[in-house]
């Protein structure tokens, strides 16, 4: 769809805005888009919902006013969820050699934002000024310096430790040692723990405590208060899942809910997209 524009000649980065109230070429809402990959690098921003997206490398989650990064070539699945503002912009393959090379999500900066939602009013012509050039330089650097957030999940590909994962992410409340986990798929303890190194680069506690961060984020992006959170994740107490969170994030669950809505920009007075 997107890659009828990935054509020689085009600007270096092509920006198209999409609404939930209308048909545009980035379809917003509540969506599933199945197994692809473009010729170019991507940067998906949106301002409301939730965006989560799987490559082989793992599983990426997005809550509003962040922005992930996907490299070009790197196959991807993509669900979105109450989206109803987003922008999704296509870097030329040379203009990303700077960048990361593994997808992330990345903090949106109010510059970043304002450089999305400008090149997103760009006619075809205007990207060619010496001016419009210079914006672009500026920025692909602020994708390039932008914080990395802990918002990925590394899933694993032995058959056997992908059935115990997926049995976590199945069932969030359950608090199993990953001794009794590999029981349960006839695998000795010590394998478990060296294959889920190996595979996700993560110990097997590290591994399941970002697979419940991610399904926390999920359900207080979507409203549900904190102590109806730590019941499902299994926490003893709301004040253990508070800790976690801050551990993680550098803040509380309200503070970081907080930020996300008081960082939602004003709406343009006018805007554009191709």
């Amino acid at each position: 769809m997107l890659d009828l524009f990935d054509t020689q000649g085009v600007p270096t980065v092509f920006v198209f805005k999409g609404e939930g109230d209308s048909s545009d070429v980035f379809q917003v809402g509540s969506n599933i888009a199945d197994w692809h990959s473009h010729r170019r690098g991507q940067l998906t921003y949106i301002e409301t919902g939730l965006l989560h997206v799987r490559t082989p490398h793992g599983s990426w989650l997005m809550p509003p006013n962040r922005a992930l990064w996907i490299p070009p070539g790197e196959r991807h699945w993509g669900s979105m969820s109450g989206v109803l503002v987003g922008w999704n912009m296509l870097i030329e393959t040379r203009a990303c050699r700077t960048l990361p090379s593994r997808p992330q999500v990345i903090g949106a900066s109010k510059l970043l934002r304002a450089l999305i939602e400008r090149a997103g009013a760009w006619g075809s012509e205007e990207h060619r000024s010496p001016e419009r050039r210079r914006l672009t330089s500026v920025l692909i650097d602020e994708i390039r310096s932008a914080q990395n957030e802990p918002l990925h999940l590394p899933m694993p590909s032995d058959r056997r430790i992908l059935a115990i994962a997926r049995s976590v992410l199945a069932q969030p409340s359950v608090t199993r040692t990953l001794v009794e986990w590999a029981a349960s798929e006839a695998i000795s303890p010590r394998t478990a723990r060296r294959l889920f190194l190996r595979e996700t680069g993560l110990t097997f506690a590290r591994w399941e405590q970002q697979a419940r961060l991610l399904h926390a984020v999920h359900m207080l992006v979507s409203g549900k208060p904190v102590a109806e959170i730590a019941d499902a994740l299994g926490y003893a107490t709301p004040s253990s899942f508070i800790a976690m969170f801050k551990r993680a994030f550098r803040e509380t669950p309200g503070r970081y809910l907080e930020s996300i809505r008081s960082s939602k920009p004003k709406p343009p007075a006018s805007s554009g997209s191709i």
